[in-house]
């Protein structure tokens, strides 16, 4: 039938409705479809047949049903949020940086801290999140509980946005199980609860991620991407290119918060180009990935401009070692410890006491050396170091040295098994770094007599981690065929792979991601089957 569409045997439900009308948004032309032998209005998608009008009183008990699982699962998160609140230290080591950054901007018009006294305009942190505690201080002063309140509410927000992902990963027909479950998921999570009582950038980079990963959800899973370019109208093109630009601009908005966020789009570009590697395609790719480009440069520019205003230099980025100009980094340091380094309270006994400390070659473990000979040399480079507490450039390079030959001797060990050992540690981790626990369980015995409540809370975090990360792994397996999947998949493993690379191994920069796996592992409670029910239908 020319200009119709028919579709049989499809019980008429909201879900089908909002299906069918998702994906006539980049069609060409206006096109009138049927749902179960019922005529919608291709403006409204509605039923425009009297005997076949849907009842005010369905769609009623089913919004009170949403609604009523939004307010009761955010009142949970909020107090969840609340109880770490109150719980937890607000101070970390990064907290004093964004604090006087945040101060100084907003009572003395410099983005910068004060050096001997004199106050100097720096680039070491990017500027978002002291943009954002300026904000706060200016409308409710610098009392720290507000910063908390502030943050938990934007962890709400991005608990909506993950049961958002989570509805667009599920089958039409259960949606609304899925992005409920997702939503209490996230809700209580503590994990990422525990970031709304800090003052570090996580909840607010969170949010932005998250928003960005569900704007590319919806364009890598709609069907009309599919479609070769030349049969979209000016419409259609200017809707896809526009939400394209979007979703660079609020990775651009995350970028000012984290540094690392355009890796979000580096999963984008993966997933299209094995999207659209035909010659046919390359055009929608060259299209999308540039006005992605734009997109990330929109808010990043005023920074660049800024930092070639005062810094005399252009950084779209903060340095990646959070120096200031002129600053030596031991790079050959960070070298040797990327040899062996696989533990976050590593960090603790080497990384952090640089320049701060001495570095006891004991307190090192034993995979820092290769043979007696190797621990005998590093004792005397520590000892140097010891002496004065400076590493030298000459020193810095002996270390560079050590790492060269030990990645000679055993490079698989470098490459392959200490990135594979990190991204271990960074996901398979009881996440307790914010709370008052050692984190150690072994050997149990020993750490459940010296303290039980630490064994007990340590162990239980642990156990939801990995029930986390099982639910993800099932509910990837049931909506393996979404595109939207691919996406989510990619932009981990890209992040993680990153996260590898740092001189440090920090699992609080995947907490980034967590929003996505709860998504993924709502999708577990989606049992697989026919989206459209057992009967078949046909084609007039």
């Amino acid at each position: 039938m020319d200009g119709y569409r028919e579709v049989y045997a499809i019980p008429l439900t909201a879900a089908v409705i909002e299906e069918e009308a998702s994906r006539r948004i980049f069609a060409k032309g206006p096109r009138r479809v049927t749902v179960a032998g019922t005529r919608l209005n291709p403006t409204t998608a509605y039923p425009t047949k009297p005997d076949s009008f849907v009842s005010p009183a369905s769609h009623i008990r089913t919004y009170m049903h949403l609604s009523v699982h939004l307010v009761l699962a955010l009142l949970a998160g909020l107090a969840l949020r609340l109880f770490f609140v109150t719980h937890i230290s607000p101070f970390t080591g990064d907290t004093k940086f964004y604090e006087e950054l945040a101060k100084n901007w907003l009572y003395h018009g410099v983005y910068g801290l004060f050096v001997n006294g004199q106050l100097l305009p720096v680039d070491m942190r990017m500027p978002g999140y002291p943009s954002f505690l300026a904000a706060i201080y200016a409308v409710f002063g610098r009392g720290g509980r507000a910063i908390m309140g502030v943050q938990a509410i934007v962890d709400l927000g991005t608990c909506v946005l993950a049961a958002l992902i989570a509805a667009r990963l599920a089958p039409a027909r259960k949606r609304k199980l899925v992005a409920t479950i997702a939503l209490w998921l996230a809700a209580l999570c503590p994990f990422t609860a525990s970031y709304s009582a800090v003052v570090l950038t996580e909840v607010l980079a969170t949010f932005l991620t998250t928003l960005a990963l569900l704007i590319f959800a919806f364009l890598l899973s709609h069907p009309g991407m599919q479609r070769p370019l030349q049969s979209f109208d000016r419409k259609s093109l200017l809707s896809a290119v526009g939400w394209f630009l979007f979703g660079g601009i609020f990775v651009g908005v995350g970028t000012l918060v984290r540094p690392e966020a355009p890796l979000l789009l580096v999963a984008v570009g993966i997933v299209l180009v094995v999207r659209w590697h035909r010659r046919a395609d390359w055009r929608k790719l060259v299209l999308a990935v540039s006005w992605m480009a734009v997109g990330l440069l929109i808010p990043l520019t005023p920074w660049a401009a800024r930092n070639a205003r005062t810094m005399g230099r252009i950084e779209f980025l903060a340095p990646r070692f959070a120096e200031t100009q002129g600053d030596f980094i031991a790079r050959g340091f960070y070298e040797w410890t990327r040899t062996w380094m696989t533990k976050f309270g590593e960090a603790y006994l080497v990384t952090w006491k640089l320049d701060k400390a001495p570095i006891r070659v004991e307190t090192l473990p034993d995979s820092a050396f290769d043979s007696t000979a190797e621990r005998a040399r590093v004792e005397v480079l520590l000892s140097r170091y010891n002496s004065d507490l400076g590493m030298s450039p000459v020193l810095d390079r002996e270390f560079a040295l050590l790492a060269r030959e030990r990645t000679a001797r055993r490079p698989l060990r470098t490459y392959f098994f200490i990135p594979l050992s990190r991204a271990w540690m960074m996901w398979f981790t009881p996440r307790i770094e914010l709370l008052p626990y050692s984190g150690k369980l072994w050997p149990p015995d020993e750490y459940w007599r010296g303290n039980p409540t630490d064994f007990e809370v340590t162990l239980g975090y642990g156990i939801l981690n990995c029930i986390y990360l099982a639910l993800a792994v099932v509910g990837a397996w049931r909506c393996r065929k979404h595109p939207a999947l691919a996406l989510i998949v990619a932009f981990v493993v890209v992040r993680t792979v990153f996260l590898t690379q740092l001189q440090t191994v920090e699992p609080r920069y995947v907490v980034v991601c967590f929003p996505a796996i709860l998504a993924i592992g709502a999708a577990a409670f989606a049992n697989p089957g026919r989206e459209n029910g057992a009967s078949g239908g046909r084609k007039a």
